[in-house]
């Protein structure tokens, strides 16, 4: 772990993370949090241990696409729930890519979940609690005000090049990567992948099994979630080293 920075007063907290501002103007701390919720906030519980395996999945996942050559935050892994990460401003739109029909995909369309697609799906959302997150398109963004066409472009390009990265680090774990919400910000003009890679933000189901090792254990009340947790970050490791 490294990192010389130090933590001074919060700037956020969100429902799963905190971040601070350092006595390094240009960089700040995450930490990550046990609390979990779904369905826009209206379920809420806590999952032991949630915050360490996030950070240290999200650390060795950020470090991985460094290495494919992805732009990122991430500056460093400095504490069992904590990384250092460079500030960003966070667009207000996410980018969700989807291998496998899961979740509200398969209620919107009325297809059969874990059905394999011909090509990856791309999809954006609007960032709001307030709103529930609803689905967006360039159209959308663009009368918004919310990214300019630019940035819609090379976040859609980068998502689409970090499925293929996150589903070879993934697939080395015995994991099949169904489905992810990924975070963009700018610094310096520069667009970078933000927030995290984890269970949270990633749905992971076992390669053979299919068994569910992600957030929807919670959502779904299947039992099992920290041990999901768990059993990812040990797979991560096994296959890839940690962050350490």
């Amino acid at each position: 772990m490294g990192g010389a920075v130090v933590k001074k007063g919060r700037i956020y907290e969100g429902k799963a993370k905190v971040v601070y501002e350092t006595d390094d103007p240009s960089t700040v701390i995450i930490e990550f949090k046990d609390d979990a919720t779904a369905f826009d906030g209206k379920k809420r519980g806590t999952i032991g241990g949630k915050g360490e395996a996030c950070a240290a999945i999200t650390a060795r996942a950020f470090e991985y696409l460094e290495s494919c050559g992805i732009a990122t935050h991430y500056r460093g892994w400095i504490s069992r729930r904590e990384i250092a990460a460079r500030r960003v401003r966070i667009l207000p739109v996410e980018a969700v890519v989807r291998n496998v029909v899961a979740g509200s995909l398969a209620k919107r369309l009325g297809l059969e979940e874990g059905l394999s697609l011909r090509e990856p799906v791309f999809e954006t959302y609007y960032k709001s609690d307030e709103l529930g997150d609803p689905m967006v398109n360039d159209y959308h963004i663009l009368a918004l005000g919310l990214a300019t066409r630019e940035e819609i472009a090379v976040i859609e390009r980068m998502s689409l090049e970090i499925n293929r990265h996150l589903t070879e680090f993934f697939d080395k774990a015995g994991l099949r990567l169904v489905d992810f919400k990924l975070e963009f910000g700018v610094a310096d003009g520069d667009i970078l992948l933000a927030d995290e890679i984890s269970p949270d933000t990633c749905r992971l189901w076992d390669k053979e099994s299919l068994t569910k090792l992600d957030k929807d254990r919670f959502r779904r009340d299947l039992g099992g979630v920290e041990e999901a947790y768990q059993e990812v970050v040990r797979r991560v490791e096994l296959a890839h080293g940690m962050a350490r």
